[in-house]
């Protein structure tokens, strides 16, 4: 195997090097944003649910939607959906019904408890947003240019699982 073919087209180890970088650095700050909502629960007395749980909730906001619907929206990123939706429901900060034309399918909505936990995440997000700015550790143009860098890998990656089948 030439050298060439085994450093590919990005041309050097540089830019792998970098990219494997890149995939911790986003595997890191998913955690971490996770411990950070745990940590802002502990802090207001929310021990009931866990930051995967709370996640959910706020990203699903005042929308209605089917559990199937969750992941395709990107409501939700991890495994065991069905466990968190049961235990959501189970603890009253969601409601679910079956659908009248699908009977297969449920629908799922915050119910006010829910939307409690979701203004609870909400205010720390937007805590952290102005911290960001009033520190300077991010500021508009900083925040597109890494938004739009990741939405192509984003976009890369979902056409290569695509491709694959």
């Amino acid at each position: 195997m030439s050298m060439h073919h085994s450093m590919g087209l990005a041309g050097d180890r540089g830019f792998m090097t970098g990219y494997l970088d890149a995939l911790a650095l986003v595997e890191r700050l998913h955690r971490l944003l996770l411990d950070v909502i745990k940590d802002e629960f502990e802090r207001v007395g929310v021990l009931e649910i866990n930051a995967v749980q709370a996640l959910l909730l706020f990203n699903v906001g005042d929308n209605e939607v089917t559990a199937g619907e969750l992941k395709t929206r990107g409501y939700y990123q991890g495994s065991n959906v069905s466990y968190n939706l049961k235990k959501l429901v189970e603890t009253g900060y969601m409601h679910h019904e079956r659908c009248e034309i699908d009977r297969r399918s449920v629908r799922v909505r915050l119910t006010e408890k829910g939307r409690g936990i979701r203004d609870v995440v909400a205010t720390l997000f937007e805590r952290h947003a102005d911290g960001l700015v009033e520190k300077g550790v991010l500021g508009h143009e900083g925040l597109e240019d890494i938004t739009s860098s990741l939405k192509r890998v984003e976009r890369y990656w979902s056409d290569q699982i695509r491709y694959i089948y």
